[in-house]
């Protein structure tokens, strides 16, 4: 049985994982953040509470006795983040953290580390389908940063005995889904006609349950260790067929 730390245990994708550990026989461990108020863990997830990550966090208490870390917690996307130095600011929170975190996690003895990156990271636009062959080409800080934090860890990787495994989703959906999706929902229930028509973009989603069980073979399949990973649900549609 392994034991695995969740940061961003409390979230839409953190409540999801863990409940899958736990089913899956793990022991696992999540992180709550006391600036983000009452958001709860799991039943039968350990509790280590993290202040704001930044590149000067103390993990030792998350990270004894764990052998994979699946690092959930970030700075997330905003639509239109007008916050002065944005870039500094996730950098801050989804570059430098991840890579103190990383770090920390070698002289834990931490055996992997499952990086949950994003889709963002290769681009916006493309006329055909991404692969992980692909040039990375982030255009918002929020994907510069996340795409800085991939490097950093494959660094780390090739440096130490940690195994880095990436993954980039795009956008997932499910029960308890919140932001551009949830409200997106709203507009659908309240039948306000949306100006779509001559919309033809084609997106890839995943749903909440198919990252859960990705993120878990992430963690254990010995093929996976130093891998980027792609994943979507293998249904591409436009914004008006969604």
């Amino acid at each position: 049985m392994k034991n695995v730390l969740v940061t961003g245990a409390a979230g839409f994708v953190g409540r999801a994982t863990t409940l899958k550990l736990l089913a899956e026989g793990y022991r696992v461990r999540g992180t709550l953040c006391p600036a983000l108020g009452d958001l709860q863990l799991i039943e039968g997830v350990e509790p280590v509470v993290i202040p704001p990550m930044s590149q000067s966090t103390d993990w030792s208490t998350a990270l004894k006795n764990i052998d994979v870390v699946i690092h959930l917690a970030a700075r997330v996307h905003v639509m239109k983040d007008r916050t002065a130095n944005a870039l500094v600011q996730y950098r801050q929170a989804n570059t430098f953290a991840t890579e103190n975190l990383a770090c920390q996690a070698v002289e834990s003895g931490v055996q992997r580390f499952v990086y949950v990156s994003t889709i963002k990271v290769n681009g916006e636009g493309s006329q055909r389908s991404y692969t992980e062959e692909d040039q990375p080409q982030p255009t918002d800080p929020y994907a510069i940063s996340k795409w800085e934090a991939e490097e950093k860890l494959l660094a780390i990787g090739k440096e130490t005995k940690l195994e880095i495994v990436i993954m980039r989703p795009p956008l997932v959906y499910g029960p308890g889904v919140k932001a551009n999706f949830l409200r997106l929902l709203k507009l659908v229930a309240c039948r306000t006609p949306l100006p779509l028509a001559s919309v033809h973009n084609k997106r890839s989603f995943i749903y909440l349950g198919n990252l859960v069980d990705a993120l878990l073979k992430c963690a254990d399949h010995p093929n996976a260790a130093g891998e980027i990973f792609l994943v979507h649900d293998g249904l591409v549609v436009s914004t008006p067929q969604l």
